[in-house]
C-alpha cells in the first residue's frame, strides 16, 4: 500500500474521521474537503458525456456494474461505459487487461475493495494506458441500487461508517470494529510528535 500511495498523484480523503483526526494535528480541515464517490460519481460521469471520455468499470460482483452503467446511460445517453466484474482469476488477468485495452478507456475506475483494487493497479500499471486510474470501492454497488446509499447527512458528520456497517455487518464488522485498533500506536506516535514541536516552539 505505500507503493501504490507513493505512485499515486492525487490522494483524497474518504472518511469524515481522516477530516477530525488531521484537525486534532493542527491541519486546516474543512468538511468539504472529504471527497467520496457517493457525492461526484454523477458529477463525472456528467463531465464524461459531455467530453467524449471513454469509462471502463472494473469490480463488483457478475451483473452489478452492468446494471450500474445501464442506469447511468439513462441519465446521460452520450456515455460511452464498459464494465467487467471483478470475480476473476489470476490466471484470467491478461484476458482482463486486454478487454481494458481494446475498449481504450480515458477514465479506469477499478472497484475490487481496498486492499485488493491497489494491489491490482500497482501490479498491472505498466499495461494500463488510461489518463486517470481510480480506485473506486463499491461505488457501482452504490450505483447499481445493491447496496442502500447512506443518507449524506451521515457522511457529512462522519457516522456513514454506522449505516454501512447496519447494512452489511457480515462484510463490514471486521473492518469498522477491529481493523481501526491497529491504527491506535500510530495515532499515539502523531499525538507525541505534535507535543514535542509544541514544546519545541515554546523554547
Amino acid at each position: 500500500m505505500r507503493a501504490f500511495y507513493e505512485r499515486a498523484q492525487i490522494i483524497h480523503i474518504d472518511g469524515m474521521p481522516l477530516v477530525y483526526w488531521g484537525r486534532v494535528l493542527g491541519y486546516p480541515l474543512r468538511r468539504d474537503q472529504r471527497v467520496t464517490y457517493v457525492d461526484w460519481v454523477h458529477p463525472l460521469m456528467a463531465a464524461a458525456a459531455a467530453g467524449g471520455w471513454r469509462v471502463f468499470y472494473l469490480g463488483g460482483k457478475p451483473g452489478i456494474a452492468a446494471r450500474a452503467a445501464e442506469r447511468l446511460r439513462q441519465h446521460y445517453p452520450a456515455l460511452q461505459i464498459a464494465t467487467r466484474d471483478g470475480y476473476f482469476q489470476p490466471a484470467d488477468n491478461t484476458a482482463v487487461l486486454t478487454e481494458i485495452a481494446n475498449f481504450q478507456p480515458h477514465v479506469l475506475m477499478v472497484g475490487m475493495g481496498m486492499p485488493r483494487q491497489e494491489h491490482w493497479i500497482l501490479e498491472n500499471l505498466e499495461h494500463l494506458t488510461a489518463n486517470a486510474i481510480l480506485t473506486a470501492g463499491a461505488c457501482f454497488d452504490y450505483v447499481a441500487g445493491a447496496i442502500p446509499t447512506p443518507p449524506r447527512w451521515m457522511g457529512r458528520t462522519g457516522l456513514e461508517w454506522l449505516y454501512r456497517l447496519y447494512s452489511e455487518p457480515r462484510r463490514l464488522a471486521r473492518r469498522y470494529l477491529l481493523e481501526p485498533w491497529a491504527l491506535v500506536p500510530l495515532m499515539v506516535r502523531d499525538l507525541w510528535q505534535m507535543a514535542q514541536r509544541g514544546r519545541g516552539a515554546g523554547k
